[in-house]
């Protein structure tokens, strides 16, 4: 039901760099897995299988890395080989829903695999969205299709696209954007379904005289959503950008990531119907949880730069530098549907049911020892990067080896945890 994905373009960043940014909430045991997928060739006439439909395939499709709940086709968010990012959103509107149909999750893996562009990936996605129209639910244990919104950028142009069925409407992005669970856009959308307009005023849903829709006036329905879902994560979202526009880095929105409120990373105990009941950083359980994150540098000049990725949950956790130009460690990869202490993801889960009873306690003592493995790797990536820019021939070599210490040093600070933390 959650989720929020953020964007800050060169202008709005200290560096002159994009820098994307997502959330994932999904249901709280819901595992997720860090994968890598490499440029492909596919024969002539070649099909494509998604979650519930097949496709044509496509000539070629682009490498990428992204976060894949366990049983599914599609990402949650990733980026790919030409600096795309994407993420998307569960939204609530009118129109009804089918037993199948693209999810939201299989057009932001298909806009990775098929663009070089934001522009290019949100051409991609609308005609899929328009054709083949969405549907399916998105969740294992229910039947629950919902529509979906969607950031998507690159290093120099973002786009935000909201859609109900195989209606649409999108918005170029100015400096900053964030999109959370509610639709958002008025009617000063740029680009939109044909008739997305007609449509609503077929309906009943907008004046026949009253020009271009307002797309959240006319298809929202938010009826059996709780009232306090979103907007105080909207409002909160803006806040925290808007608050050092002009200075954002990777780390800001790794922090953006991990927010409650006041607290900052501190999740405090609040009543259901309290405003800030939900989130940035999610715990809803048991309806939502974030189960991953990420944050990515989207760089214009093809040198190396990292994509940050958490699993479970990021106020409780470590984000990890990975690189489509080596070979991410496959471990991240490892989890299914049932617990296994082998896998990643499935020891954060671990983590988060030993403390989130009294998480204002566990919480600073995590963190401290996150926070110092971070700024460790923070430094390493940026001296490792240039390393590479300067001897590119090393690229693959230095940069898997790079992640591969990484990823061991997290998982000797998660055990370790682990250790000092007594199960419930």
């Amino acid at each position: 039901m959650g989720c929020d994905t953020f964007v800050a373009l060169s202008e709005a960043t200290r560096d002159g760099v994009a820098v994307f940014a997502k959330n994932s909430d999904r249901p709280p045991r819901e595992c997720q897995r860090i994968v890598q997928i490499p440029r492909q060739q596919h024969e002539p006439g070649a099909l494509l299988r998604c979650q519930y439909l097949t496709l044509p395939q496509v000539e070629e499709t682009a490498a990428m890395v992204g976060s894949q709940p366990w049983w599914l086709w599609g990402f949650e968010h990733g980026v790919n080989e030409h600096g795309v990012a994407i993420g998307n959103e569960t939204v609530f509107a009118r129109e009804a829903l089918g037993p199948s149909g693209l999810l939201g999750m299989d057009l932001v893996r298909l806009g990775l695999e098929r663009a070089r562009t934001a522009d290019e990936a949100l051409e991609v996605m609308t005609a899929l969205l328009e054709r083949y129209g969405q549907g399916g639910s998105g969740h294992v244990h229910m039947e629950w299709p919902y529509h979906n919104a969607f950031l998507i950028a690159d290093s120099v142009q973002a786009w935000i696209l909201e859609t109900s069925a195989r209606h649409w409407v999108a918005k170029r992005v100015r400096e900053v954007g964030h999109i959370s669970n509610g639709l958002s856009l008025g009617a000063d959308w740029e680009r939109g379904a044909a008739d997305v307009t007609a449509f609503a005023v077929a309906q009943g849903w907008w004046p026949p005289t009253a020009g271009p829709v307002d797309f959240t006036a006319a298809y929202a329905d938010c009826a059996g959503v709780p009232a306090n879902l979103c907007a105080a994560r909207q409002r909160r979202g803006a806040a925290l950008l808007a608050a050092r526009r002009g200075a954002l880095t990777p780390g800001a929105l790794r922090a953006v990531l991990r927010d409650h409120h006041d607290d900052g990373a501190i999740r405090r105990p609040r009543a259901f119907d309290d405003e800030h009941f939900f989130t940035l950083c999610m715990h809803g359980d048991p309806l939502d949880n974030t189960t991953a994150s990420m944050v990515a540098s989207l760089r214009p000049d093809g040198r190396p730069a990292a994509i940050w990725v958490s699993l479970g949950s990021p106020c409780l956790g470590a984000f990890l530098p990975m690189y489509l130009a080596g070979q991410v460690p496959s471990i991240l990869a490892a989890g299914g549907a049932e617990p296994d202490p082998a896998s990643p993801w499935w020891r954060t889960r671990t983590l988060l049911e030993r403390v989130q009873d009294d998480l204002p306690h566990w919480t600073p003592l995590l963190r401290e020892r996150f926070d110092a493995l971070e700024v460790q790797l923070e430094r390493e990536a940026a001296a490792i990067e240039a390393e590479v820019a300067a001897t590119p021939a090393q690229a693959f070599r230095r940069l898997t080896a790079f992640m591969e210490q990484a990823v061991e040093r997290w998982l000797g600070v998660l055990d370790g945890v682990l250790a000092d933390v007594p199960p419930r």
